[in-house]
């Protein structure tokens, strides 16, 4: 009898373990299709074909694409709130550079896996449910951005900082596209070629005053 309940228990396990392995395998392919199509030109079909299963498939999961870019927004909000506790003022106690590949590093790592982070938080043409999941994740980092450079330049106003934390977070954004687009044996110069763009511009400021 005991073997019995053991069987009925794992059985249920099995199948929600094999359910979870579907479900990411979904988001994996939906990623796909929403950076290379974007959100408006992005279907469930292209979707299923992409991940290698029916649409009906992955109806069992998802009832519509808008619960598909729900459940991959999700996942990039979670992801990126642990990445913004990487932006402490402790940092300032580093050498520029080492600072800034501590914080590059793994932002430009998850930028490079998950190409349709931009694309639903910041694509022209996401609904307004996705631009608010991000915009307390952007005040967020616009917060740890202006602390980390008070702590780097404390002669600096609270409206330079501000200031010069929101050009900073748009320097970011701005290379995202040719970021995911370089080819890969590219990519190391390229992260060179920004870390020395924010290294540049974070030294006039400290030098600022």
């Amino acid at each position: 009898m005991a073997q019995q309940v053991e069987g009925a228990v794992a059985a249920p396990k099995r199948r929600q373990a094999r359910g979870e392995r579907r479900i990411a395998e979904l988001l994996e392919a939906a990623g796909q299709v929403f950076a290379e199509s974007g959100y408006s030109a992005t279907t469930t079909n292209a979707i299923a074909a992409r991940a290698g299963v029916s649409p009906g498939t992955l109806y069992q999961y998802f009832p519509n694409k808008d619960a598909i870019a729900d459940a991959l927004a999700e996942r990039f909000a979670a992801e990126l709130e642990t990445l913004q506790r990487l932006l402490v003022p402790d940092l300032a106690a580093l050498p520029l550079d080492e600072l800034l590949s501590r914080v590059l590093d793994p932002m430009l790592r998850f930028q490079l896996e998950n190409p349709a982070c931009p694309v639903l938080f910041m694509g022209p043409d996401v609904p307004q449910r996705l631009a608010d999941v991000h915009a307390p994740l952007q005040a967020s980092l616009l917060a740890g951005v202006a602390d980390l450079l008070g702590a780097l330049a404390p002669q600096l106003q609270p409206d330079e900082l501000q200031r010069s934390a929101a050009v900073a977070l748009h320097m970011f954004k701005g290379v995202l596209p040719l970021l995911v687009t370089t080819p890969p044996a590219e990519l190391p110069a390229l992260v060179e070629e920004i870390k020395t763009m924010f290294l540049g511009y974070f030294t006039v400021l400290i030098g600022r005053g």
